[in-house]
């Protein structure tokens, strides 16, 4: 009997007891995806426009910019000092985006995209990662590529075999 009430007892002042419970922040996934998408934006216009600070602040330190050549494969200070060229002409490049998937994680801290670009040379593809840091969405990583229609494969491997040939021996050997 002595048992059962001492259970009894314990089994209550369980279950009376307030659980600590841990808040999980609501992120609003659709007003992230909003800012991402102004910040896509702002980075291409800032491209457009040859504003090179905005450009590269809208960019994480530890970002890297992967271009349409083999060879390009940039972290931020590298992607600087190709691009400052461009911009001190005062007229980088000029990419829109005509199509854009942005996808965020349910924590609102990492988001991912591809986009169908209008650019000079055709429609490209895009792509990244974005993380938010400090309440500030920073481009992490962009990958710019050619879009080649199947019905022209063959013309464009025959066109680029030469250099391919040369840059597949460097990483070979």
């Amino acid at each position: 009997m002595k048992y059962n009430t001492i259970l009894i007892l314990i089994v209550v002042l369980i279950s009376c007891s307030k659980k600590e419970q841990k808040t999980v922040p609501v992120v609003d996934l659709n007003a992230e995806e909003e800012v991402i998408q102004l910040v896509l934006n702002n980075w291409h216009k800032d491209a457009a426009e040859a504003n090179f600070e905005p450009y590269f602040n809208a960019m994480a330190n530890t970002s890297v910019f992967i271009g349409t050549d083999a060879y390009e494969n940039w972290n931020l200070e590298a992607f600087k000092s190709f691009s400052k060229p461009y911009f001190d002409k005062g007229k980088a490049w000029d990419f829109t985006s005509i199509d854009r998937n942005v996808y965020v994680d349910t924590e609102g801290k990492i988001a991912w995209f591809d986009e169908l670009l209008e650019t000079w040379m055709g429609v490209c593809r895009g792509s990244g990662v974005l993380r938010k840091n400090n309440n500030s969405w920073k481009i992490e990583q962009y990958v710019l590529s050619l879009t080649i229609s199947n019905e022209n494969i063959e013309a464009v491997i025959d066109l680029n075999s030469k250099l391919d040939s040369v840059f597949l021996k460097k990483y070979k050997n």
